[in-house]
């Protein structure tokens, strides 16, 4: 009785993500044109040429100081190579000209009120034609305020919590281009309770805000859905930027969890996880930012071994599926063992997973802007509601036009010491690191499996 009641609750909600733009096969607008790649041998991210003068300006909102400067970096380089395809190729037609790409930096320090001081300098002083963000859901309820205000577009590439586009948070002029809380929470759940079907018994354990509950939730009714047997032991938040996650663990190790469930990001997840291992606490964390290279080569190949992680930027099976998504990959890893410091580490070797989703996305925003043939607002907003666009992995995005997040498949990749790496990594040398663990195994999660989560007062 019970199964059938699950079937018809899951027939129920497959309709009506269809009713919400979820069709079986998307039609594809436009898509990344391999052929058009400039050649990026000259790209290095401490040494930007920036076009100024009549341009599509871009800001970068994000923390470039403080805690998580490290995430104003990772965001700079990967925009940074955007802007510099672009431009090499002679820039977009917008407005009757081209025009290039000039992307500025503007540091919230983590914090909302200097996110609104920032981001109302950007708009009134720089005249930016975009605000892109952000580290920190807080944050882009901020940006988004703004946007709105002033009547910019924003487009959230980083920040997951499903509240920022609800019905009291929504805003027509900021588009979700990234994944959200619910669909990590219920990706997570799916594949523990639909795939893996071992581990019951779960530990949440995330940052005290915004995003680190809807985190929380998001996987919680991910469990009531697709794993309603599993049993969660233990619900924990910290403050950001802690330093002593030891009463925590404490807590887990006397909890018998199977698995720890955690959204935080850097520098948390990693301070989370190194001093997890250091108390012999070698359980698998399933999460959504434990992937930075540089703390997975810290604690080892042992302890990164296991590590479930939900990606954007994914593929089942073999990763490079095409001739021409190896080249579009080779055009950044040719170039990003010449950079200098801070741009000399292992974080970017690759320029996939979360630097994937960051340059696709943008990449997205543009394509938009150049077929809407105007940095106007409105007519960005005329075009990329409902528009579908392929990414050079050949992933398909929809934006969802009634609360503009984008409906997407997932993956959930299972980290596995380098010789098992080349399920996935399957060109030379057949792992993606040597000294940690990293994706071996990559299930997809269809969209219609996780969402996202529709507001129902915004789409009906």
């Amino acid at each position: 009785m019970k199964s059938i009641r699950r079937i018809l609750v899951t027939a129920i909600i497959f309709g009506c993500l269809c009713l919400l733009g979820m069709p079986q096969a998307m039609a594809v607008n436009a898509k990344f044109d391999f052929s058009k790649m400039a050649d990026m041998s000259d790209y290095d991210p401490n040494n930007m040429v920036i076009p100024t003068g009549d341009t599509i300006k871009i800001a970068v909102v994000c923390s470039f100081s403080g805690p998580a400067s490290r995430v104003g970096e990772m965001y700079w380089a990967t925009l940074g190579f955007v802007a510099h395809d672009i431009n090499k190729r002679g820039g977009i037609l917008v407005d009757g000209k081209k025009k290039l790409i000039q992307i500025i930096k503007a540091d919230h320090q983590s914090k909302p009120a200097i996110t609104k001081k920032v981001c109302e300098r950007m708009v009134l002083q720089e005249k930016v034609d975009v605000l892109w963000g952000t580290n920190g859901s807080n944050n882009m309820k901020v940006i988004n305020q703004v946007a709105n205000k002033y009547k910019v577009i924003a487009v959230d590439c980083s920040a997951l919590s499903d509240e920022l586009y609800d019905a009291s948070n929504f805003t027509r002029y900021s588009f979700m281009l990234t994944l959200t809380c619910g669909q990590i929470g219920r990706a997570v759940a799916y594949y523990y309770g639909q795939i893996r079907k071992k581990e019951k018994k779960f530990y949440i354990l995330c940052q005290d805000y915004l995003f680190g509950h809807s985190m929380a939730k998001g996987f919680k009714e991910g469990l009531k859905e697709y794993y309603p047997e599993a049993q969660l032991v233990g619900d924990d938040y910290h403050k950001l930027f802690l330093t002593d996650y030891a009463p925590y663990l404490t807590k887990i190790k006397a909890s018998g969890a199977e698995v720890i469930y955690t959204g935080d990001w850097t520098p948390d997840a990693d301070n989370l996880v190194i001093q997890a291992r250091q108390m012999g606490i070698t359980l698998p964390f399933a999460n959504k930012y434990l992937n930075d290279p540089p703390f997975l080569h810290k604690v080892g190949v042992e302890g990164s071994k296991g590590l479930v992680n939900v990606s954007v930027y994914g593929s089942e099976g073999e990763f490079f599926k095409t001739s021409e998504h190896i080249k579009y990959y080779k055009r950044w890893r040719d170039i990003s063992g010449k950079w200098a410091a801070p741009y000399n580490t292992t974080t970017y070797t690759h320029g996939t997973g979360e630097f994937g989703g960051w340059i696709e996305q943008t990449y997205w925003l543009l394509s938009v802007m150049e077929r809407a043939g105007s940095t106007d607002p409105e007519k960005i907003i005329k075009v990329f509601e409902g528009d579908t666009y392929q990414f050079a992995n050949g992933k398909v995005v929809k934006m969802r036009p009634c609360d503009h997040k984008a409906v997407q498949d997932l993956h959930v990749e299972i980290y596995m010491p380098p010789e098992q790496q080349k399920e996935n990594m399957n060109i030379p040398p057949y792992y993606w690191f040597k000294g940690c663990s990293y994706t071996g195994k990559s299930y997809k999660i269809p969209a219609e499996k996780t969402g996202p989560p529709a507001d129902p007062k915004l789409c009906k």
